[in-house]
């Protein structure tokens, strides 16, 4: 088991939590882990680079002159990639480079990484998060006192406009809902930052993307 300390704004403990290994899987799994940061940084490729080959540039098909008795080195048409103006050779076309995986192993490799964090002691629960109205100074306060002072991960149990907005200015802070949690976005950040129903939303099951 692993106990946490929930915290309020103010940076006051109120209450704990226990958190069971087991729910996030037991064990940190790497090979799974690599796998599903792999796939989402792929699955970030654009993969439209493109240039054109000797089927593609204008120009005529024909020998520029007979392979015997000029003198000159043999030379077939000008789209040959081998002369100003031809083809690339080898040329880059588009391609996809996505890749996909199971939602369960997607979910598994999602509260491994929470469990990475865990045990590296680099969560932080606080009991809420709302703010009447978008402001950044209020947000960097709350940063402040729970003392996180490193790239953070702010996850909160639903979509709150104010909360994004009020961190969308704060460098190396960035506000995701529970349901869009992903492995690779927790790999990113040094620090997690959950509200208590966001976590315990994790611990109960909540599907990952």
């Amino acid at each position: 088991m692993i106990d946490l300390a929930v915290y309020n704004v103010d940076g006051q403990e109120v209450d704990s939590l226990s958190v069971d290994e087991a729910a996030l899987g037991g064990s940190v799994r790497h090979a799974l882990l690599k796998q599903a940061i792999v796939m989402y940084h792929a699955n970030k490729r654009v993969g439209t680079a493109a240039t054109k080959g000797r089927s593609m540039v204008a120009g005529s098909g024909k020998k520029v002159f007979r392979q015997k008795g000029t003198g000159n080195a043999r030379i077939g048409n000008i789209r040959t990639g081998k002369r100003r103006g031809g083809g690339m050779i080898f040329a880059k076309s588009p391609r996809d480079f996505g890749r996909r995986m199971p939602k369960k192993q997607k979910r598994l490799a999602r509260n491994s990484a929470i469990l990475a964090k865990l045990l590296g002691d680099n969560v932080v629960v606080v009991d809420g998060l709302s703010f009447e109205q978008p402001k950044t100074k209020d947000f960097v306060s709350v940063l402040t006192n729970l003392k996180i002072d490193r790239s953070c991960l702010v996850t909160i149990g639903a979509a709150d406009v104010n909360i994004v907005k009020s961190a969308r200015n704060v460098p190396r802070v960035a506000v995701m809902p529970v349901s869009e949690l992903n492995a690779s976005a927790i790999c990113s950040y040094h620090k997690m930052l959950f509200t208590k129903d966001a976590l315990l939303s994790v611990l109960g099951g909540d599907q990952a993307n």
